[in-house]
């Protein structure tokens, strides 16, 4: 009769010792795999709450519309970024940011320019007496595209609705002729304070402005009241 080989009871318990290591191993081993997975998820997640949607950013980078530069236009405006000089108003902070509208690309060292009317609905060099620079100037864009000017909420004058004229350089070449425009409801806000109040009531708004109606809508400033006045801003996507 065959006898059975002698095993020593030892022998049993380390193999149930490497049995239990190795099942615990796997199970750490699953578990963290499982955590990383959840980890990665919840990051995947994250970026998604917190990423701007391409839909978006392309909304932004479109082709701002051309509009008339209209009569009263001076070259070789100082550059400055406080054109206000001796104009009363309320201030207004606008901001530009220029980009290239077929690769969405912050345009650095672009000019942008500005001019529009005082309150009282006047440009400087053409009302009577006038040869003053007030309300002009320009400026160089920086490594964001951007250009800031300090200036005054524009007044209005028979015709038009009320707009600031806006043109952009790159390279020494005219890029960009256009008007920026302000929602009408703030504009009757704002002139029914003075100096504007002293003006009278404008005859145009944005929906009886026929230079407005092509185009204007995409080229309205995003108005923030401010402590003193408001703050504008704009993206101008430009053909480079």
């Amino acid at each position: 009769m065959a006898q059975r080989p002698i095993v020593d009871p030892m022998d049993h318990a380390e193999g149930r010792h490497r049995l239990l290591r190795r099942r615990e191993a796997l199970f750490a081993l699953g578990g963290g795999i499982g955590a990383l997975w959840y980890a990665s998820r919840a990051a995947r997640a994250i970026r998604s709450a917190f990423a701007v949607p391409a839909a978006s950013a392309a909304a932004r980078c479109v082709l701002t519309p051309e509009q008339t530069e209209g009569p009263y236009y001076i070259a070789s405006e100082p550059f400055r970024s406080d054109v206000t000089e001796d104009r009363v108003g309320l201030p207004l902070l606008l901001h530009l940011r220029v980009l290239d509208a077929i690769t969405c690309k912050r345009i650095e060292g672009a000019t942008a320019e500005i001019w529009h009317c005082d309150a009282g609905g006047n440009y400087s060099g053409f009302s009577s007496g006038s040869d003053s620079t007030f309300l002009r100037g320009q400026q160089t864009t920086d490594g964001a595209g951007r250009a800031t000017f300090e200036t005054i909420y524009p007044g209005w004058y028979r015709g038009r609705t009320t707009h600031i004229h806006v043109k952009v350089h790159v390279g020494g070449t005219v890029v960009h002729t256009g008007q920026l425009y302000f929602d009408d409801a703030i504009t009757d806000a704002v002139y029914a304070q003075e100096p504007y109040a002293a003006h009278g009531a404008r005859h145009t708004t944005n929906a009886t402005d026929t230079i407005y109606a092509d185009g204007g809508a995409r080229s309205t400033l995003e108005l923030r009241k401010r402590e003193d006045g408001y703050r504008g801003k704009i993206v101008l996507g430009v053909d480079a």
